[in-house]
């Protein structure tokens, strides 16, 4: 464009020139100037429809969209209470969801065995314990008198309480023994001559639980032998009590209320001390910080509205 200006400027001279020749010369050079700038405004127009094109087909050309970047595929693995089945479950599908490529892997069951499963060199990245007996058993840091062993798998920092739950008396469909409560409930397992209660194993923590409320009233476990049943995680003896095996089981409320049960008491702190759930990133973990995001993620608002829909209170 600029080359044109310049030749434009340069006839304009030659005119000028030539004006003050000869009137035929003039003339002459008058034509020679029109058919140059008649040449010129060709180019000009030329130049402009080549443009104009250019931009059209621009336009008109598909936009070739990047390739989006690989999403990153990684496992969790969450070792946990199995009275955490079912929040956990939906929780980890949020988290699965709001991390592409994540695929939370969970192993529920009573918190001894999941203990005894780390102990042997089991796989994992998180543990959330439904007692603190059994996180301390793997806690360097914790009293060597409950730590007998020794062990070493809880990533430092990263340890904390996350969840309260209560030991509920739960009765199956019509509460056939009509119990109406704690106290109501030892006074008739005393004198009961047939299968009366179900509870968790002396290793569990729910088992341990119901332990220190036999103690609480005074009542002997071996001397009822005869009337109790045992489960090797709440789940079992959720599940007694569901299919009306026995007409009483100690468990969580949180078991109780996703399982339909009737909950005819709750233990107090007295009873039982309270019933506190730890969480850690172990230090074997092949994903530390996925592991702690994972448990941020457990104490969103989010997430806490899932526990608390069944009961759990929580902490963090």
């Amino acid at each position: 464009m600029k080359k044109i200006l310049a030749l434009v400027m340069a006839l304009c001279m030659l005119f000028a020139l030539t004006a003050c020749g000869s009137s035929d010369a003039a003339a002459e050079k008058l034509a020679e100037i029109s058919a140059a700038v008649s040449s010129l405004q060709a180019q000009v127009d030329a130049l402009a429809a080549q443009q104009a094109e250019a931009a059209a087909a621009a336009e008109a050309a598909p936009v070739e969209e990047e390739d989006a970047p690989p999403v990153e595929e990684a496992e969790l693995i969450v070792f946990a209470a199995a009275s955490m089945t079912e929040t956990l479950t939906e929780i980890g599908e949020l988290f699965e969801a709001a991390n592409p490529g994540v695929k939370v892997v969970f192993n529920f069951d009573s918190s001894g065995t999941l203990k005894t499963q780390i102990q042997e060199g089991a796989d994992v990245d998180v543990f959330i314990s439904a007692g603190q007996k059994q996180m301390n058993q793997l806690d360097i840091t914790a009293d060597p008198e409950v730590n007998t062993d020794g062990l070493d798998f809880v990533l430092d920092g990263t340890r904390f309480n996350i969840l309260e739950n209560k030991v509920a008396l739960a009765v199956p469909d019509g509460n056939p023994a009509e119990i109406t409560s704690y106290d109501d409930w030892a006074e008739k397992l005393a004198a009961a001559d047939e299968l009366f209660l179900a509870m968790g194993n002396s290793d569990v923590p729910v088992g341990q639980y119901t332990q220190k409320i036999l103690a609480y009233y005074g009542l002997d476990e071996e001397a009822l032998a005869s009337v109790i049943t045992y489960g090797s995680n709440v789940k079992e003896v959720t599940g007694a009590v569901s299919e009306g095996n026995v007409p009483s089981g100690i468990i969580y409320q949180t078991d109780a209320f996703s399982a339909g049960l009737e909950i005819v008491d709750t233990a107090t702190a007295d009873m039982c001390g309270q019933v506190i759930y730890p969480a850690a990133v172990m230090n074997v973990s092949a994903n530390p910080e996925l592991a702690q995001a994972f448990l941020d993620f457990c104490c969103t608002p989010e997430s806490a509205e899932i526990f608390e829909a069944v009961g759990f209170t929580p902490l963090a």
